[in-house]
């Protein structure tokens, strides 16, 4: 078992985006995303599954063609090699659950 507080391993940057590693294994990786207000990752296609989950914050995640505004208590799926962005709205942290990868 490993036990991680998230809040502890959050961390922001005025340069952009944190993305943190929090656990890797054979069936899935897990990071952290922080953004400060404004930030954005622009979206882009990606060759992996992933399930995103809003833990604080609120902005829009693109999934896809679509666009979800988000909220704490969120998830959103996005396809592999499906475009996938993030604009933060407010400051929000977000954990990505993905495949590993190959």
């Amino acid at each position: 078992m490993k036990h991680i507080d998230l809040h502890d391993v959050a961390e922001f940057s005025s340069d952009g985006h944190v993305k943190k590693d929090i656990i890797k294994t054979p069936g899935f990786d897990s990071v952290l995303v922080c953004l400060k207000d404004g930030q954005e990752i622009p979206p882009h296609p990606e060759p992996y599954y992933v399930l995103f989950i809003v833990l604080d914050g609120e902005g829009t995640i693109t999934a896809g063609t679509e666009k979800c505004h988000v909220k704490p208590g969120h998830a959103v799926y996005v396809e592999r090699d499906a475009v996938r962005g993030i604009r933060c709205s407010r400051r929000m942290k977000i954990m990505g659950i993905r495949e590993p990868h190959r």
